[in-house]
């Protein structure tokens, strides 16, 4: 645990009663400060009061005796309307922070020197924190992964000179972290999300650009217009800026080639890392990934030779294009994480002979803006409430089965890809739905497929995330 002794000797509330709130708590009280906590569920306050944390609905308190509220990010701070809470709190002129503003705030206090790498974007944040911690980790650094992804932040453990954070931040947490300031900030990408939350596009922009501002050094991938005018305008303000691209030369940054990441110094190339033969690392968005890592890892004093190992050990995410286990020319993928058709694209993009199990509880728009990847698919097959309408997108474009159930679907595939001749062949879970009409989740759904696929006679499993 990472005291939040900022608070010391003062009074702060706090809403939101879930495992990261029920941390944040903790982690307050630790560094002396004096909690009144509440949330909307009676189980959730209950569960806090059993843990030994103050709880009193704040409609009712003296809001002028509190330093600070702090909000869980699940919970409104403007859209669709602010939550009461955060009503009653700019009312008495209280602050409204999060978990990931306390840890900033002992950061500076107690280390400012610590090597902090944040990482946010719409996609791919997750595959970039576990790659960069890996890295870190392998190359023996002390090394503490947390935030949005794993364990929340104020569980970490303390800050030592020479422990490294690497943070994973949504567009929630950032936006309840007015200090964050990381060594190496990075900014992957922006598509609309979360919009819900956040009013308008450009609201979302503007939040996600805080972190990369607060940033001794701001990684932003430029492939999209959104990130290439953060960069831009954060270069005019004379902010040191780091540039990746998956799909472009630079003339100053990193960018992909293939599969070889190459450094651009003032037009002149050189290659620092490459991903050939690296399984969990296909394809362009993973490129892109890498090349983040690699950006902040040399900035917090990695060598090239660390890296190159670090990448090539990385086992993956689990259920994001998971190899759970090979049998002679077939490879079985897990991309269970992909509920949507967006999801879906990178794994479909990163192989060319592929026998894909789609379908489940459908999302709005289907498979059809996944036409473009039909080619690589020689066949499908559909299980759950989707399966007859994927059936009627796939028409006659790609042969497909309604396999019904994930089981029957990974016997067929496998049995289909085993006698294709064309090379590697792929049976790759990548459903393009929600689980929920068959399974409790994706985890759940993922880990299905992962036993089916390893139980077949012969399979060899590959060892990575569990």
């Amino acid at each position: 645990m990472i005291p939040a002794a900022s608070f010391a000797g003062k009074r702060v509330s706090l809403f939101g009663l879930g495992g990261s709130g029920i941390a944040t708590a903790h982690a307050l009280l630790a560094g002396g400060a004096e909690i009144l906590a509440w949330d909307d569920n009676p189980d959730s306050v209950a569960k806090a009061a059993a843990a030994g944390i103050a709880t009193g609905d704040l409609r009712g308190a003296d809001w002028s005796r509190f330093a600070a509220f702090v909000l869980s990010p699940g919970v409104p701070l403007t859209h669709p309307k602010p939550h009461w809470t955060v009503e009653l709190a700019r009312a008495s002129g209280v602050e409204v922070i999060g978990d990931i503003e306390l840890f900033c705030r002992e950061r500076i206090q107690r280390a400012p020197a610590v090597p902090f790498i944040a990482i946010t974007g719409t996609n791919g944040k997750s595959t970039t924190t576990a790659l960069t911690a890996h890295v870190l980790k392998s190359a023996g650094r002390d090394t503490q992964m947390g935030g949005n992804i794993g364990r929340a932040i104020m569980t970490l453990d303390p800050l030592e000179p020479d422990r490294h954070y690497v943070v994973e931040c949504s567009s929630y947490q950032i936006d309840l972290a007015p200090s964050i300031n990381p060594t190496a900030g990075i900014l992957l990408n922006l598509t609309p999300d979360h919009l819900d939350r956040h009013g308008t596009m450009a609201h979302y922009a503007s939040i996600k650009e805080r972190l990369v501002a607060g940033s001794d050094t701001a990684i932003i991938g430029v492939d999209d217009s959104w990130c290439a005018q953060i960069a831009d305008r954060l270069e005019r303000a004379g902010k040191t800026v780091i540039r990746i691209s998956k799909r472009l030369p630079l003339t100053d940054g990193y960018f992909a080639d293939g599969t070889n990441l190459m450094e651009a110094v003032h037009g002149r190339y050189s290659r620092v890392a490459f991903l050939e033969g690296i399984g969990s690392l296909r394809g362009q968005h993973n490129a892109q990934n890498a090349l983040a890592a690699v950006a902040a890892c040399l900035k917090v004093g990695l060598e090239l030779g660390e890296i190159q190992a670090g990448l090539e050990s990385f086992p993956g995410l689990a259920h994001r294009m998971e190899q759970v286990g090979r049998k002679d020319n077939v490879l079985f993928v897990n991309d269970s994480k992909a509920t949507n058709a967006d999801a879906a694209a990178p794994a479909l993009s990163s192989f060319n002979r592929i026998y894909w199990i789609a379908g489940g509880l459908p999302k709005e728009g289907g498979i059809e803006p996944l036409r473009g990847f039909f080619p690589r698919i020689a066949k499908a097959y559909l299980i759950g409430e989707a399966a007859p309408a994927f059936s009627a997108t796939l028409g006659e474009a790609v042969p497909y089965e309604i396999s019904g159930t994930l089981a029957a679907a990974v016997e067929h595939a496998a049995n289909d890809a085993a006698n294709d001749t064309g090379g590697e062949a792929v049976v790759l879970l990548s459903p393009a739905c929600a689980s929920f009409d068959q399974f409790k989740n994706f985890e759940v759904r993922g880990e299905a497929f992962r036993q089916a696929a390893t139980a077949i006679d012969g399979v060899k499993p590959i060892g990575g995330p569990r």
